[in-house]
């Protein structure tokens, strides 16, 4: 029999682990792993696709989290948008593969109607991980991960020293208010190690809570475009030009990413926390 409770409870085991599956709910509540899918698919409505639970459903904790990292970016934009423009610096790291293949429209090519078909190339299973860190202006550092490496405190810490010396070289002027730096909450980010070395390096963070992507800029300015660019190359290691050629406005490609922050925590705070892509 299906209860305010049961689903409750099913609710809270998929908040704390969003690849639960359903047989281990079962387990855990002692019922039906068929009652646990019905109550999953038609009471809550989710499905499981690419590993997570979706719609994304968050708690109160995680919603009023969203709602006060949006209100203190605002609070920056509504202090100086220009100073905070100026000082951002953002990082987030994503997959190249080493051949990911064109897009339907890509791919489009003319040909006679007797012309034998091209084969068409799948996704290789080599990548690699790449870090970014950009600013108003565009891509200041990319670090491809080494083989067998994962990035860990230690790791993220040095990339950190890199970064800093590089706006002390190349950027000298640019920050004389200070870095306003913006990444997410990986736990290589979060580790005490790093939190002493970003206070070190002098840099301010600002907060960035569990299930926040769209207040994120790389995944919503930066990685859509890189990896259609992308799209239809073969290469061992993707060699970026600091300024993307996929867009037509070079010089206001990164400082929107950065402006449209400004809306999508006003989006969060208009939503009360809820997820929106």
């Amino acid at each position: 029999m299906t209860t305010p409770e049961i689903i409750d409870q099913i609710h809270e085991l998929i908040l704390e682990d969003h690849q639960i599956s359903a047989k281990s709910i079962a387990e855990q509540l002692g019922i039906s792993r068929e009652q646990v899918g019905s109550i999953i698919h038609e009471d809550m409505g989710m499905w499981k696709l690419s590993a997570k639970w979706v719609p994304k459903c968050l708690n109160a904790v995680q919603k009023r989290q969203r709602c006060q990292s949006s209100e203190e970016l605002l609070g920056f934009f509504q202090s100086d948008p220009n100073d905070f423009l100026s000082q951002s610096v953002t990082t987030d790291e994503t997959w190249l593969y080493h051949y990911d293949p064109g897009t339907k429209q890509q791919s489009m090519e003319w040909r006679h109607s007797d012309s034998p078909h091209s084969k068409n190339m799948q996704k290789s299973t080599g990548k690699v991980l790449a870090l970014f860190f950009w600013d108003q202006e565009g891509i200041i550092l990319i670090d491809y991960l080494p083989k067998g490496q994962t990035i860990n405190a230690q790791y993220y810490s040095s990339l950190l020293v890199q970064l800093k010396d590089f706006l002390k070289e190349k950027c000298r002027g640019k920050f004389p208010k200070g870095v306003l730096f913006l990444h997410n909450n990986a736990p290589a980010h979060q580790a005490l190690a790093t939190q002493k070395k970003l206070a070190y390096l002098g840099f301010q963070c600002l907060d960035h809570p569990p299930y926040t992507l769209n207040l994120a800029p790389s995944d919503c300015q930066l990685f859509p475009g890189l990896k259609k660019q992308l799209k239809g190359r073969l290469t061992q290691r993707p060699l970026l030009p600091c300024r993307p050629s996929w867009t037509d406005d070079l010089l206001n490609f990164f400082l929107h990413g950065l402006q449209k922050l400004q809306q999508r925590a006003m989006k969060c705070i208009e939503l009360c926390g809820e997820y929106v892509e």
